[in-house]
C-alpha cells in the first residue's frame, strides 16, 4: 500500500527568540525559512483537505 510521508508532518515550529540575530542582515533569515515551511504545510493541509 502507498502511503503519503507527508501525512503526518508536523506544524513547522517558530524560530526561537535566540535563533535570529534580529540583524536583517542574514540571508535567508531563520524566519523567512520559517514562513517558506509553513506556506508549504499549510498548502499540503489544504490539499489533503479537499481530497
Amino acid at each position: 500500500m502507498c502511503q503519503d510521508r507527508h501525512v503526518n508532518e508536523p506544524k513547522p515550529q517558530k524560530p526561537a527568540p535566540d535563533e535570529c540575530c534580529g540583524g536583517g542582515s542574514c540571508c535567508p533569515c531563520v524566519w523567512d525559512e520559517y514562513r517558506e515551511k509553513l506556506r508549504q504545510w499549510q498548502l499540503k493541509n489544504e490539499l489533503k483537505q479537499n481530497n
